[in-house]
């Protein structure tokens, strides 16, 4: 039992010194907490290389035992008192710095004139071992860090917030599944005796068992002061934790128009192509409307580019606020706005358009009070059939026919019949 409770000091040990660092987080910043872990991710590999000790149970390694379901555990902690935006960070961190340790040590192989010193000469053939397995066990820790967070998140949720039981269940399942991954590799470069995969697995159960009270008592002694965060859903948590929702951020961000707040040209494009040239069962019909300001050089030259900036604004506010669920606003370039609808007849079209004409008259102002009106263009076309250059080419020319006809108004296709007009 001696080696088992120097096991539990161990971990008490270094529970107590990360959590004191975690601590300090509001004085000192998380860089503290963050670097400790990194400098403790070689000796742990290394423990669980070379370093085992015998138990009732089996061969165990205290680099596995205690450090790593450590840092699993620490950054559980780290998640509960903050966020998935700061956890990832040191897990992004440790990732990369680790692929940049093998990296380095491989280029190391490239020297050619070694000098050997007296004492013992340096061993490649343990730097290689090593390698493999830092690889593999920074692979392993990226995954065992995403799907603890999740599972404790998921477990959290259904026990109530019991966050040791939870700790302990979702710790259990995720050391459970690193003992049977690691031991291959382990078995590969060190030729581990198959008690080293029992042993150990049964002395990480106990170590998430440990460290989940641990987690218990800090949280309802140490750090009861903080802010607790608000549930999230578990796909939001996964999008934050691998860089995700960053991702859909700036694609976002790509299509929209910075001014405006309304999509962009490019996303028009997009759009188009996807509503006119993939075939849909629902066989709706598109409608394109191209909405010019009038007399916007007028509003620019006699009250200035901020004034104008403005009133593209507010024309994109409006037009936004009167559309249906599922139509699509684009600022198409300088003073021209577009408008997708679906679902509608010509007829119908012109009528939806001819509504946003007058809320524009109606709602928008320019700087010395003046109205702004709009002019707009319709054409339409069967849903899933047309092409872009063609609807546009349409929408186009009746907007010129409205301009023509002195402005403030609606022309659709064909013109004739189907103007609407004050």
């Amino acid at each position: 039992m001696g080696g088992v409770a120097l096991l539990a000091l161990q971990a008490i040990v270094y529970f107590g010194v990360m959590a004191a660092l975690l601590r300090a987080r509001r004085v000192y910043g998380v860089g503290l907490f963050v670097c400790a872990l990194g400098v403790m991710h070689f000796l742990e590999t290394y423990l669980a290389a070379v370093f085992f000790i015998e138990l009732p149970f089996g061969l165990l390694s205290p680099g596995s035992t205690v450090l790593f379901s450590g840092k699993l555990m620490m950054f559980l902690l780290l998640y509960i008192r903050e966020d998935a935006e700061t956890v990832r960070q040191p897990i992004y961190g440790l990732f990369i710095g680790n692929l940049l340790l093998v990296v380095l040590a491989l280029i190391l192989r490239l020297h050619t004139t070694v000098v050997r010193l007296p004492g013992d000469a340096p061993n490649l053939q343990f730097v290689d071992q090593m390698g493999v397995l830092m690889v593999w066990g920074t692979l392993l820790l990226f995954i065992d860090c995403i799907a603890l967070i999740l599972l404790y998140e998921n477990l959290a949720r259904r026990l109530r917030r019991n966050v040791v039981l939870a700790a302990f269940l979702s710790a259990a399942a995720v050391l459970s599944f690193d003992q049977i991954a690691f031991y291959p590799a382990l078995r590969l470069t060190s030729g581990v005796p198959f008690s080293a995969l029992t042993g150990g697995w049964v002395a990480k159960i106990g170590a998430a068992a440990l460290y989940s009270v641990l987690i218990g008592v800090y949280l309802r002694w140490i750090e009861r002061d903080g802010q607790r965060r608000g549930s999230r859903g578990l796909r939001d948590v996964f999008e934050t934790l691998t860089y995700r929702s960053r991702y859909e951020d700036l694609l976002r961000r790509s299509l929209i128009d910075e001014l405006t707040g309304v999509r962009n040209r490019s996303a028009f494009e997009q759009m188009c192509r996807d509503w006119l040239e993939r075939p849909a069962p629902d066989g709706q019909a598109v409608t394109l409307a191209m909405i010019d300001i009038d007399r916007f050089k007028a509003i620019n030259d006699g009250l200035g580019h901020a004034a104008g900036d403005e009133v593209l604004r507010h024309v994109g506010r409006t037009l936004e606020a009167n559309m249906r669920p599922g139509d699509l606003v684009f600022r198409y370039g300088g003073e021209e706005f577009a408008l997708l609808l679906k679902g509608l007849s010509h007829n119908e079209a012109l009528a939806f358009a001819d509504r946003v004409r007058r809320a524009v008259a109606s709602e928008v102002r320019a700087v010395d009070g003046g109205s702004v009106t709009v002019s707009i263009g319709v054409a339409s076309s069967a849903f899933g059939s047309g092409n872009l250059r063609s609807l546009l080419d349409r929408a186009d020319q009746r907007l010129y026919e409205a301009k023509r006809r002195g402005r403030d108004r609606v022309v659709g296709d064909p013109a004739p019949r189907l103007t609407i007009a004050d």
